[in-house]
Parts: structure tokens; sequence; C-alpha cells
């Protein structure tokens, strides 16, 4: 396989992900604004920090308040990772590989891609936005059926799941990164008051089943831990849990298994071991008495960048 083809389908995995996984984590934020009482209110900044954002959406927008979030991470145009803009990149490299997909795929594409354009503005405001997001993420697991169905198990196949995996894995850590930010308003009582607030707080567990609820994990979740939904348990479950398929310590070892299929494999198996690592040995009740998960997660995502540099030399640049 030509390397720009590769690389062709390890992106189209890649923005195929980012789609699904950017409307999860929009609508992580909308059903918890669902169960909460009017006077608490959301802090709609976090989310954008949480994607390290921050400094693009300034650059755009004076407040961050739910209509210019949403607006950024589904319907703006001059922002690359926003949901319209991933269908475009997706379907453009899905045209330019056509001989490497199935049809029904190819078709998939092209009507997810109608789909957004033509509907991508009732998801500003929150009466149409259930809907949309709910349409987004079905079309996009019809899209991975699809693949799992009726592609061969070749270069091609790997190069597409490894794309899927390691977008996943981040996703899910920015996902999780949502119940650990200061997503409410706690006051200006610095770190020790907000842990204080968070420990006492009757949302946290509305704000922790929403994260799960936003991967499908809540009915996985409670058969792994029948007791209780909290920090630790929920944390440990989607970054940790390696029977989960969006766990991120199950993302890494679907990837692995990817890249041992394809040739001159060695750096990129030696990176994907050394995160999985990282992410298996972390005590996360530890690192949340510390409000350090932010910290771990900001980590964690440092190494899917050095993976996917690793993928990138490994396979899409010229060798020497």
């Amino acid at each position: 396989m030509l390397s720009r083809v590769a690389e062709r389908v390890y992106w189209l995995g890649r923005y195929l992900e980012r789609i699904e996984n950017t409307a999860r984590l929009v609508s992580v934020y909308g059903n918890v604004l669902l169960d909460l009482p009017s006077s608490a209110k959301l802090r709609w900044e976090s989310l954008i920090a949480i994607t390290g954002s921050a400094e693009q959406f300034a650059a755009r927008y004076s407040v961050a308040d739910e209509h210019n979030v949403v607006r950024f991470y589904l319907a703006d145009r001059d922002n690359p990772t926003a949901i319209v803009n991933s269908a475009d990149s997706a379907r453009e490299n899905a045209r330019t590989v056509r001989e490497m997909v199935p049809v029904s795929i190819w078709e998939g594409i092209n009507d997810l891609h109608i789909y957004l354009n033509d509907h991508v503005d009732t998801a500003l405001s929150r009466r149409g936005r259930d809907a949309f997001l709910g349409r987004v993420i079905e079309s996009c697991q019809f899209l991975v059926g699809c693949m799992a169905g009726s592609m061969s198990r070749d270069a091609a196949y790997h190069f597409l799941r490894a794309g899927r995996y390691l977008e996943r894995a981040d996703m899910t850590s920015r996902i999780v990164d949502v119940g650990t930010a200061n997503v409410f308003p706690w006051g200006s009582g610095g770190r020790a008051d907000h842990l204080a607030a968070r420990e006492s707080d009757p949302y946290e567990s509305i704000l922790w089943m929403n994260v799960l609820r936003s991967l499908n994990a809540l009915q996985m979740y409670r058969r792994a831990v029948p007791e209780r939904i909290c920090a630790e348990e929920v944390t440990a479950f989607l970054l940790q849990d390696e029977n989960f398929p969006r766990a991120v310590a199950n993302c890494l070892q679907a990837l692995k298994s990817c890249l041992r299929h394809l040739p001159h494999n060695e750096a990129a198996v030696s990176t994907v071991t050394a995160a999985m690592a990282h992410v298996a040995q972390a005590n996360l009740a530890e690192l949340l008495k510390q409000d350090g998960v932010h910290d771990f997660i900001d980590q964690m995502q440092i190494e899917f960048n050095a993976l996917h540099a690793v993928i990138n030399a490994s396979w899409f640049e010229p060798r020497a």
C-alpha cells in the first residue's frame, strides 16, 4: 500500500471517530444541563479548556456561553476540529481512497456529510440539539458496523482502526476530564474550597452519571460497579478498564493489536506499550485527592500526540 493511501485511510478513521466523540462531548454538557435545577449554572468555558482550544476560541468569541461554545464545536467553519469540518475532511479522504473501502461506507459518509451540512443549525438551540447529536452518533456507529462487517482484514483495515482507536482514546480521556474539571461555579475560594465543595455537592453524581451515559457506559459500569457512582470508580472504569471498548486501556490494547499487523511496527508498538503502562499504573484515587487527574490526562494526551508522531514517521513519511 502506498504511504499516502495509508495516511488517508488512517485519517478517515480519525475523522469519523472525532465526529462521533465531539457529538458525545457536547452531549455531556447538554444532558447535565437538563438534569440540573435552574439555579445551578455550568461553566461552559471548561469545555473549551478541556480540548485545549481556549486561545483559538478567544480569538473569535468574547463570551464563552452555551450558544458560542456549541457553535464552536459543531458549526464553526473557522474551527478545524468542528464537526462540520471533520465531516468535510472525512468525505474528502474517503473519496480519494474509494477503492479501499466498501461502497456502503462511501455512501454512508456521503449521507452523514449531507445531514450535517443541512441540519447543523438546528443543534445551536436546545430544542433540536439532542436529536441532531443522536443522529450523528447513530450514523457513525452504522459506519463502524459496516467496516467491521464488510472490510477485508488487510493493511487498510488496520490503518483505519488504528486511527479510530487513537482518536477514541484521546476523546474518552477528554470526556472524563469533563467530570474532573471545575464545571460548576463553586466560588472563588481557591483549590481547597473547590475540593471541599465537590465532596459534598449533590450534583456530583449527576455529572458522573452523564459522563457515563455520553459514552454508552452506564449499563456496563453498573455491572462492574453495582454499588455507587462516584469519581474514583468512574475514572478508573473509563481510563483503566481493559474490557469496556471505550475505556482508554481497551483502546490502547486494540491499537497495539492493529499496529502488530503492520510492517516496521517496532517503534509504534513500543510507544503504545509505554502509554498502556502509564495508564495501568496510575493511582487514580490518590490523584483525585490531590486534584491531579486533569494533569494526568494532560500527560496522557501528550503521549497520544507522541504516538501519532511515531505512526506518521513509521508509515506515512518517505523512508530513507
